[in-house]
C-alpha cells in the first residue's frame, strides 16, 4: 500500500505542472480571448438591444405626439364648430331683427296707405256730394226752365 501511495504521489507530482499549465492557460484565455469576446458580444447586444429600445422609445413618443396632435385637431374642430354655431345664431338673430324691422315698416306703410285711402275716399265723397248738388241744381234749373217755357 505504501508503494501505491508513493506511486500516486508521483503521479500527482507529475500532474502539478500540467495543472499549473492548465490554470495559466485558463487565465490567459480568460484575459486574452474570453474578456474581449464578452466585450464584443456585450457591445453587439447593446447595439441591437439599445437600437431596439431607442426605436421603442421613439415609437412611444411618436404615438404620444400623434395622440396630442389628434386631440389638438379635435379641439380645433370643436372651436371651429362653436364659432360657426355662434355666427349662425348671430346671423339668425340679425335676420330675425331685419325681418321684424321690415314687418314694422310694411305695417307702417299699410297704415299710411289706409289713411291715405280714407282721406281720398272722404275727399271723393265730399267732391261727389258737391258735384251731385251742383248737378242736382243744374238738373233742377234745366227742368224748371223747360217747365216754364
Amino acid at each position: 500500500m505504501d508503494a501505491t501511495l508513493h506511486a500516486l504521489g508521483g503521479i500527482l507530482l507529475n500532474a502539478v505542472p500540467t495543472f499549473v499549465i492548465v490554470f495559466l492557460l485558463y487565465f490567459y484565455l480568460k484575459y486574452v480571448f474570453f474578456r474581449p469576446l464578452s466585450r464584443v458580444l456585450e457591445a453587439r447586444y447593446e447595439a441591437t438591444e439599445g437600437a431596439r429600445k431607442r426605436a421603442e422609445e421613439i415609437l412611444a413618443r411618436a404615438a404620444g405626439m400623434t395622440s396630442e396632435y389628434e386631440e389638438a385637431m379635435r379641439s380645433a374642430r370643436a372651436e371651429v364648430y362653436l364659432a360657426q354655431e355662434q355666427l349662425h345664431q348671430k346671423l339668425e338673430a340679425q335676420r330675425a331683427a331685419d325681418l321684424e324691422v321690415a314687418h314694422q315698416k310694411a305695417e307702417s306703410l299699410i297704415q299710411e296707405a289706409k289713411e291715405q285711402l280714407k282721406r281720398e275716399l272722404a275727399e271723393s265723397k265730399e267732391k261727389l256730394q258737391q258735384e251731385s248738388e251742383v248737378l242736382a241744381n243744374q238738373i233742377a234749373d234745366t227742368l224748371l226752365s223747360r217747365s216754364t217755357a
